[in-house]
């Protein structure tokens, strides 16, 4: 393993569950009391004495601790849930006021869809095209369906957000016929997984990257069809491959109905549609 391979796995490892401060465990779901020390930016003059959730417990390359925290009265307080920048700030412990509160996460219930490939790479692209067809229909409520191209570390990140599900669109190729569509489970990775490659579109990779970065959905569904050609600089899908993207639009979202059934207890999909 070289440097820079060390340094993302080092990055990736989850870091302390809680931290002490004044005698108060603080972990995900406290809510504290902003104090920054420095006084010498913006942000910390606007957002001293502000009340905030704690998100995670981080440990950057050196071992330092560092609290992630999103504002109690930020509207967008889900974006910094999902690690997106802007929304979410990091401090010291001594740089928060711990209040002996405790916010409670709603349970998961939201499902997200994830069209996965290289579009450069002709019938690779099937997943990212397939998504593509379904934001151009009415969407689904609980429902995110996002194209994340070949943005496997955006996509481990964006699985820690509170998904119950996750659905992925790939190409796979398993020896079939082009253009034949498959419903597979994949095996979950252990607590060490695969190895890292933050630019890799793998989904069990990225499922590894996901699990040592903090979560991994409960429900986890890969609907991959098989490629008639991976050419470099072939910008379409083949023939088999593109005639099955409407199918597999369809297949998506029976899964999709068949989860939201499950999560609320509902028996049958026409419900929920």
């Amino acid at each position: 393993m070289n440097a820079r391979d060390g340094f993302w796995v080092r990055m990736a490892e989850n870091g302390p569950g809680e931290v002490i401060v004044d005698g108060v465990a603080v972990g995900p779901g406290s809510r504290v009391r902003l104090r920054p020390r420095s006084q010498s930016d913006v942000f910390d003059l606007v957002l001293d004495g502000r009340l905030a959730i704690v998100e995670s417990v981080e440990q950057d390359d050196e071992g330092a601790l560092h609290v992630a925290v999103t504002l109690d009265d930020d509207p967008g307080r889900d974006l910094g849930q999902a690690r997106l920048p802007g929304h979410r700030f990091f401090y010291s412990a001594e740089e928060i006021e711990p209040l002996g509160e405790h916010v409670e996460r709603p349970v998961a219930d939201r499902l997200l869809v994830a069209g996965i490939g290289n579009v450069f790479l002709g019938d690779d692209g099937f997943g990212v095209e397939v998504v593509r067809r379904m934001a151009e229909q009415p969407g689904i409520p609980g429902v995110d369906v996002v194209d994340f191209g070949i943005r496997g570390m955006d996509l481990a990140y964006a699985l820690q957000h509170d998904y119950a599900a996750v659905i992925f669109v790939d190409a796979a190729p398993r020896g079939q016929s082009p253009g034949t569509l498959t419903v597979l489970e994949p095996d979950l990775p252990g607590d060490e997984g695969p190895g890292l490659e933050t630019h890799g579109m793998d989904p069990v990779r990225v499922l590894g990257l996901a699990g040592r970065l903090g979560r991994i959905p409960e429900r986890v569904r890969v609907v991959c069809c098989e490629p008639a050609r991976v050419e470099e600089a072939l910008f379409e899908l083949s023939e088999p491959v593109c005639a099955m993207v409407d199918e597999a639009v369809s297949l998506v979202k029976s899964l999709v109905m068949d989860m939201i059934a499950e999560n609320r207890g509902q028996t049958t999909r026409d419900e929920v549609m």
